[in-house]
């Protein structure tokens, strides 16, 4: 070991120039390396911020319950009562079950809505849009909108509403200006533009509006429950188990990102999982 210690001593000092050469190049391809690493690690943080960091991690959805059939007991169907399609779905013990959703463990935030299809007028000018209804306080528990306002506020009261910047600019709207939104019930609502947003994705800034649980609630006609509850957790790799907990502690069909996502997952599993990864509410 000496032996081989007092070679490479006498190699290194027996050419100053070689030396110095030998230590740069060195350094160079560390440099390198770590530069690379840093830019892969960024480009995957911002893959993951983009596409899982603003969305439900994992999804209760009501739905409609199966039409009543009338059976016979010699198995002959009688008659069969179609769903109603006027009437929309609900979590009607949505109160009950967002406590002990809360209590899961990796459960960072959890959001109670009622979402629906309707249309949004100021004068000759209509729009489709797609009508989130949030809780007032909960405007961010998943989509990050207070980070992505860009004039007024995300704050939702009674009588205001919230929506994407293309859209404001396709129909020429100012903040303060009042609007009539018509739900696909039929009610109506005029409301106050209280906040204008820009996430970045076109389809979402060009269709999604918000407005308070209250106005939703008066909009489509549900004086209790909600349409759907989107939870956000601490880990994402813990969806899928998470969402079984949930399953079983309160009975309902809660759904984690990961299902239907499988491209989205092969391209994440081909990017280094940095600290974003487990902690996607930063």
């Amino acid at each position: 070991m000496l032996y081989a210690l007092k070679i490479a001593t006498r190699y290194l000092t027996a050419s100053k120039a070689q030396t110095a050469l030998l230590v740069l190049g060195v350094a160079v391809g560390v440099f390198i390396f770590i530069f690379m690493s840093a830019l892969i690690g960024g480009l995957a943080e911002f893959i993951l911020s983009r596409t899982v960091g603003d969305i439900s991690h994992v999804t209760i959805t009501a739905e409609d319950g199966d039409p009543a059939i009338l059976i016979r007991p010699d198995g002959q169907v009688l008659s069969v009562i179609e769903r109603g399609r006027s009437r929309t779905a609900t979590l009607a013990e949505a109160a009950t079950f967002i406590p002990l959703i809360e209590t899961v463990p990796g459960v960072v935030a959890v959001s109670p809505q009622i979402t629906g299809a309707g249309f949004l007028t100021r004068g000759a000018q209509v729009a489709q849009v797609s009508v989130s209804g949030l809780e007032p306080g909960r405007e961010s528990a998943i989509l990050d909108l207070d980070g992505y306002i860009t004039q007024g506020s995300a704050r939702l009261g009674s009588g205001l509403i919230v929506l994407g910047e293309t859209l404001a600019d396709d129909m020429s709207l100012r903040l303060g200006q009042t609007l009539r939104l018509q739900a696909s019930t039929g009610s109506s609502a005029v409301l106050t533009l209280s906040g204008i947003y820009d996430t970045g994705n076109g389809m979402i800034d060009a269709s999604r509006v918000y407005v308070s649980l209250s106005t939703a609630r008066t909009l489509f006609g549900l004086p209790q429950g909600v349409t759907r509850i989107e939870i956000k957790l601490a880990d994402l790799n813990a969806a899928d188990a998470t969402a079984l907990r949930i399953r079983a502690l309160t009975g309902l069909d809660a759904v984690p990102w990961t299902d239907g996502a499988e491209q989205l997952m092969e391209a994440l599993n081909a990017q280094p999982r940095p600290a974003i990864f487990s902690n996607p509410s930063r």
